[in-house]
């Protein structure tokens, strides 16, 4: 076999050398090239991963409303069937959403209770009783994240007396005898809240808070009871985020749909001005 190459192809060879060593030299990258390429993905990723949890945050914060308006509907059934009047079981303690969402279990399709109890579904909680950034629901109210306002099964009377107190032992105060109320009664229906979460799961600065605030006495309000934000439904249908500021304060300066003044006639928007 003959090997004699002529000086054209010896030239075509070193050509065909010369690119692949550039080709290698090109593609390769330099450690100062590889940190700076993960330094801006480090930038990239802390820009966009708050942007996502934000997105995140609002996509359930919109499912906890859209929970709500379902189950003001639900309340709004319930009246169509029982001559304008709210759920009234008697239970002075039916403003916790473990025990108000028997009456309109039929209007959300809820399961049963279990072995009768008041506090437990036989199947779990309903999801729609519960907001998706509700972390306490599960563990501590069976999968419930919304109160309904005494003030639909108490008389204006009533509520003028009311205090946290009241509400905590209902059962031992002979003043929370239930007495039902109508929905002709809410003059407010635009600013009176009907149903609402118990905890600001939505815009707290560092944990949800209840109605009185963070207490070292049940039965009195705490602190930073005005921060955050909840999700609410109001006497005519709609529903809306509301800062906890943006509350009527109760006699008892809480934020509170239990305690609102003037009652199931009474306003939970703060007046400005």
């Amino acid at each position: 076999m003959r090997t004699d190459r002529t000086p054209h192809q010896y030239a075509i060879i070193s050509i065909l050398f010369s690119t692949l060593s550039n080709t290698r030299k090109l593609t390769a990258f330099t450690l100062i090239e590889l940190l700076v390429v993960i330094a801006i993905i480090a930038i990239l990723a802390a820009i966009l991963f708050p942007v996502f949890a934000q997105a995140k945050s609002a996509a359930k914060t919109a499912a906890c409303a859209s929970n709500l308006k379902q189950v003001a509907t639900a309340l709004t059934l319930y009246q169509g069937d029982f001559d304008d009047a709210y759920p009234n079981t008697g239970d002075p303690y039916l403003w916790f959403g473990q025990h108000f969402r028997w009456p309109i279990m039929p209007y959300l399709n809820i399961g049963q209770k279990e072995n009768g109890s008041t506090y437990k579904a036989a199947a779990g909680g309903a999801q729609i009783l519960q907001c998706p950034e509700d972390v306490t629901a599960q563990g501590t109210f069976d999968n419930t994240s919304y109160a309904y306002s005494a003030t639909l099964y108490h008389s204006p009377d009533q509520v003028a007396e009311f205090t946290i107190s009241s509400l905590v032992n209902a059962q031992s105060s002979n003043e929370l005898t239930c007495i039902t109320q109508t929905g002709s009664a809410m003059s407010q229906p635009a600013s009176k809240v009907v149903v609402e979460e118990w905890l600001t799961n939505h815009r707290h600065p560092a944990a949800p808070i209840g109605f009185w605030g963070l207490q070292t006495d049940i039965t009195q309000p705490g602190v930073n009871q005005w921060t955050g934000a909840r999700n609410a439904a109001f006497g005519d249908g709609h529903v809306k985020l509301m800062q906890a500021g943006a509350q009527t304060p109760s006699v008892q300066n809480c934020p509170d749909m239990n305690l609102t003044p003037g009652g199931i006639a009474g306003s939970d928007l703060r007046s400005i001005g």
